[in-house]
């Protein structure tokens, strides 16, 4: 049985949240996200941009599995930041999806569960803010083929929702295809049969 669905939840665009409490700053970022390169490469940026920042906790979930879910507290205490952000991904089950809160420390300690709440709200803020969809899972293909069997390749393409996203015509052609995963069994065993 396959842990891929047939289509799951996720964000359009970056979004941006904040949440105050007692003099402190939670901005919080939403982001799409396809791996973890990406998810580093957006925390490295938001670094940069707020070095006086006291924390930068965040959590994402990439693919399907539990183990594809992570989170941060950076240096807040155990539980007390990244969790509540995942929780908040994990309740509007979303994927492919990072939630960085950034926060600035405003002089007053706000304990365990002031944390915790203000962690939340900051992500919820950035997740409300983002425009949320429905997305299938898509497979990317190369095949190669001779001119010759360019028909049955294009009867194949046709005949499935297949995209062609590039294409080499010569004595040897190279296609490179993209599908829906639900369709990936059936289409990968036309495409084999070549």
């Amino acid at each position: 049985m396959s842990l891929i669905p047939d289509s799951y939840l996720t964000i359009a665009k970056p979004a941006e949240g904040l949440y105050k409490d007692k003099g402190s700053k939670f901005i919080s970022w939403a982001y799409p996200v396809k791996d973890l390169e990406e998810i580093k490469s957006h925390l490295a940026s938001l670094k940069e941009a707020h070095p006086k920042a006291r924390h930068i906790c965040y959590a994402y979930r990439l693919g399907f599995s539990p183990e594809e879910a992570r989170s941060n507290d950076d240096g807040e205490p155990s539980g007390s930041a990244g969790k509540p952000i995942l929780n908040t991904i994990l309740s509007q089950n979303l994927h492919y999806v990072l939630v960085a809160v950034v926060r600035y420390f405003g002089g007053t300690l706000l304990g365990v569960p002031g944390l915790i709440q203000a962690y939340k709200e900051g992500a919820v803020d950035a997740l409300e803010q983002a425009e949320i969809y429905e997305k299938e899972p898509m497979k990317i293909r190369s095949i190669q083929f001779s001119y010759a069997q360019m028909n049955e390749v294009m009867k194949i393409c046709k005949k499935h929702p297949i995209t062609i996203v590039n294409q080499v015509i010569d004595n040897l052609c190279t296609y490179e295809l993209t599908y829906a995963s639900r369709h990936a069994a059936e289409i990968d065993t036309s495409l084999d049969n070549l």
